[in-house]
């Protein structure tokens, strides 16, 4: 390559009939070439100091195996191998940047990636990786279209945001389809209100795609996964209706903090309604008052009149207070065994929590939250 901005003359004299009188003397051969031979000895030494170290470390830093999870990331139009690399790395797909790119550059698979969105695993192997990558069956959504993921446990008023923030929908576009309930297939049970029926997934959004298009497909989602779930059927067994299981399971999204948890959680509710008790939940106060931000509720709060104040109000609260995933629908049709009647949460970093079958041993429970709290960073109490 050539640069217009390089002196292609800097080696030498403009004037070739200029004498070279300033030319120093040689030094005698002996001198230089024991100086060449400690120049040599310390390149071959520092390439086997770094060939030794390059053994050690095995190359750049990379996870094993398949990977966990999932996250959808998009390969623009036009990317190279490094480009590639940092998005996978950016969304911990791949642990380096690097390591990646150290494939690509050697592996023809590498032609194959196509520019689009891909749902793939994070903290993969990079050879994982380029498999996810040259699998088209990973590709959710061509170029020029966006792709919006719902988080689980997702409210109306954040999914409206969130569609708002990664697409080209307006938020007010969102609102009026929300509104239009025969348009977006709203099922009569839901009475007029789309909380709950908003299916948490990751979905495509074309360049032509309308507010109604988006959120209609969100409620088929919804209705689908309750009819591959057979909730109808399977909740009838628990004395309950599906829209009562939607409603526990946007509960468990709230009040759990483990998967584990799901289960043991949606027991202590049914015990409590079996027992005539209030269900005294934090997440179904603050759903009515619109608090964010953390776990707790004020006196005030807790002493609204509002259906879904469980403080005040017996049962299960009228409706979901969220968007729930597979995995709290599936709790909620399927509680654990258990004669628990209180849980709490007694460490808000970890999620572990105490499930216990009398007063008195929550209220032991209850102190080591407090004690946990007043240890803790504000931000977290």
């Amino acid at each position: 390559m050539s640069d217009s901005g390089l002196d292609l003359m800097t080696g030498g004299s403009s004037d070739p009939g200029r004498r070279r009188v300033d030319t120093p003397p040689r030094k005698p051969w002996g001198r230089r070439i024991v100086a060449l031979a400690i120049v040599i000895a310390v390149v071959f030494g520092g390439f086997l100091a770094y060939g030794k170290i390059s053994s050690f470390l095995g190359g750049p830093a990379d996870y094993t195996g398949a990977g966990t999870g999932s996250v959808v990331v998009e390969i623009p139009t036009g990317s190279g191998g490094q480009q590639i690399a940092a998005v996978l790395a950016k969304n911990d797909v791949v642990k380096s940047a690097e390591v990646f790119y150290q494939l690509a550059i050697k592996d023809t698979r590498f032609q194959g990636i196509q520019a689009g969105f891909y749902k793939v695993p994070k903290q993969m192997s990079a050879e994982y990786a380029m498999r996810a990558l040259t699998d088209k069956s990973n590709m959710v959504g061509a170029p020029g279209e966006s792709s919006v993921t719902i988080p689980e446990g997702s409210r109306v008023k954040s999914i409206i945001k969130i569609i708002a923030a990664k697409t080209k929908i307006s938020a007010a576009d969102v609102k009026a389809a929300l509104d239009d309930t025969k348009a977006i297939g709203l099922p009569a049970v839901a009475k007029g209100n789309p909380e709950g029926y908003l299916y948490p997934a990751t979905y495509v959004v074309g360049p032509k795609t309308t507010a109604v298009e988006l959120i209609k497909r969100m409620v088929a989602k919804t209705v689908a996964v309750a009819k591959d779930l057979d909730i109808g059927t399977r909740a009838k067994a628990l004395g309950l209706n599906g829209e009562q299981v939607l409603t526990v399971a946007s509960i468990l999204e709230f009040e759990a903090k483990k998967d584990e948890d799901y289960a043991k959680v949606a027991r202590v509710l049914y015990n409590r309604i079996d027992d005539g008790m209030l269900l005294q939940l934090d997440s179904t106060v603050s759903y009515a008052s619109g608090r964010e931000g953390d776990v707790f509720t004020t006196p005030d709060e807790r002493n609204s009149d509002s259906p879904y104040n469980t403080y005040k109000a017996t049962g299960l609260p009228p409706g979901p207070i969220g968007s729930p995933g597979q995995k709290t629908i599936e709790a909620a049709l399927n509680p654990a065994q258990g004669d628990w009647l209180y849980f709490v949460a007694v460490n808000l970093e970890t999620g572990e929590t105490v499930f216990s079958n009398t007063l008195d041993e929550h209220n032991r429970a209850v102190k080591k939250l407090e004690a946990y709290c007043a240890a803790a960073d504000d931000k977290i109490c």
